[in-house]
């Protein structure tokens, strides 16, 4: 009788040691299936911003396109608006890896080289878009911080339903360990413990908002 249920023991241990185990090799490979889906974006995103790097530094060399630069640049800011959803999404899922967190920086950089380039057109050709930074944070946010983050995303995601192209909307994550966006942070006079911060034109900053009614009177 002892035997036999120190057999049944066994048994049981070895059926969830396996179902364990198979489990983690799941996620795993669902992680990865995730970290290439998003690096597949990133790269392709990377091809599109160098080709729009190029093409102002092309119309730099002669007569500047401001009407096509512009346009070229909203469609870009909109392509990786699209992209941070899905980002999001697969982030959403539990983490059981760090490949996730590298991507993240590499799309963080992408949107900061964005920004500047924004910068750039909006200078030469005094455009009347509204540039839009929302300045975020990305590692442990906190309950209150994560309620407040989910109520500005959606009104910006509102914002850009509403306003379309007279909106470029770049999300950056704040307190990514990232260099350049530590100075922009710096630069702009934004501290890491007032995020998550919505910057209009590089001079108004919204901490605090509920409505899309009250961020529409910004615009």
């Amino acid at each position: 009788m002892f035997q036999s249920q120190k057999h049944v023991f066994w048994q049981a241990l070895l059926i969830t040691t396996l179902i364990f185990s198979i489990g983690i090799i799941t996620g795993v490979i669902l992680e990865n299936w995730r970290t290439s889906k998003i690096n597949d974006l990133y790269k392709k995103s990377e091809i599109d911003l160098l080709d729009i790097k190029l093409q102002s530094e092309i119309y730099s060399s002669g007569n500047f396109n401001c009407e096509e630069a512009v346009k070229e640049n909203i469609k870009f800011a909109d392509k990786i608006f699209e992209e941070a959803k899905i980002l999001d999404r697969y982030e959403t899922a539990s983490r059981l890896t760090e490949s996730i967190v590298f991507e993240h920086k590499k799309y963080d950089l992408l949107r900061t080289m964005l920004f500047l380039n924004s910068i750039e057109i909006k200078d030469k050709c005094n455009n009347s878009y509204y540039e839009v930074v929302y300045f975020y944070k990305y590692n442990e946010p906190g309950y209150d911080i994560k309620a407040r983050q989910n109520v500005f995303s959606k009104l910006l995601k509102d914002l850009k339903e509403i306003k379309g192209n007279d909106v470029l909307l770049i999300p950056i994550a704040g307190n990514n360990n990232i260099s350049a966006v530590n100075l922009l942070l710096e630069e702009y006079e934004i501290s890491e413990e007032e995020l998550p911060v919505i910057m209009i034109n590089r001079k108004t900053k919204i901490k605090d908002i509920q409505t899309i009614e009250e961020l529409l009177k910004y615009f």
